[in-house]
């Protein structure tokens, strides 16, 4: 079942900002690293995207945000979008089947070859956002180079969708610099979204591997990151829905704060 596309990190504000008030910005790590086990319910957990509108009109530097309230039973399936577009058909044949949303982070470069993908996957219902042009390792680019990646994305989009999208997510590292949020920022992103479940699907590990990497990590909340350019995470997509729906993380993970770097937030991925 379809989330509301304004719910799921629509507290992640509130309950970002007051835990940022009362400790210091911490790693991610913590979240990633430590597997949490759902157990079954009957209320189902929702799998969503990112669709709040968000756009920057001060030209500040980009906040980060890592997951979203740990006491809303719903999380994140995002994608980075790029390669084989028969995968990516069909990736948007199981959503469609689960009648599930999902945010598409597009390389700005496969917007523009695949024209004809970008209106299904609007037509589906599903977000699309800034992931780059060309995919680099944003790291290794001068200040100038991460501007131009970030803003000729963002044209790709509008050409292709008429909006430039309303999130960013870097290419090439799992923690956005203080430059790619500065830049992200002065290219209209206030908010750049990575995540705390990294099943390392782009290694190829086999479906049963992805989606037991991502099972065992799953919390309310949490935003996950996958690709759609390899055959083992679109294999692995139907199983891990299934799991979205019917897990409850314990009242430990219920509670956890998630990572301080987020002033504002999104809603629902």
């Amino acid at each position: 079942m379809a989330p509301s596309r304004r719910a799921f990190l629509a507290a992640a504000a509130a309950t970002m900002a007051a835990a940022c008030s009362n400790q210091a910005t911490r790693s991610d790590a913590s979240a990633s690293t430590t597997p949490t086990h759902p157990v079954p319910s009957t209320t189902p957990t929702t799998a969503g995207r990112v669709g709040a509108h968000a756009t920057n009109v001060n030209g500040k530097p980009a906040k980060v945000v890592f997951a979203g309230p740990r006491t809303r039973r719903q999380v994140a399936l995002t994608f980075h979008l790029s390669g084989d577009p028969a995968l990516a058909s069909r990736l948007l044949d199981t959503a469609a089947q689960a009648g599930v949303p999902i945010s598409l982070f597009a390389v700005g470069r496969w917007l523009a070859e695949h024209p004809a993908l970008v209106q299904r996957i609007l037509g589906d219902g599903h977000e699309l956002d800034n992931h780059t042009w060309s995919h680099p390792v944003l790291g290794r680019l001068s200040g100038p180079a991460v501007a131009a990646e970030i803003r000729r994305c963002r044209a790709a989009l509008t050409q292709a969708t008429g909006s430039g999208g309303r999130y960013f997510r870097p290419s090439g590292m799992t923690r956005p610099t203080p430059l790619v949020l500065a830049e992200a920022g002065a290219a209209g992103y206030p908010l750049v979204v990575a995540y705390d479940v990294d099943p390392r699907d782009y290694t190829d590990p086999g479906a049963d591997a992805v989606t037991a990497r991502v099972t065992a990590r799953l919390r309310p909340g949490s935003i996950v990151s996958l690709h759609t350019s390899h055959v083992g995470t679109i294999t692995a997509l139907a199983p891990i829905l299934t799991t979205a729906r019917v897990a409850r993380a314990t009242t430990g993970s219920v509670a956890a704060t998630p990572s301080c770097h987020a002033e504002r937030t999104l809603t629902s991925s």
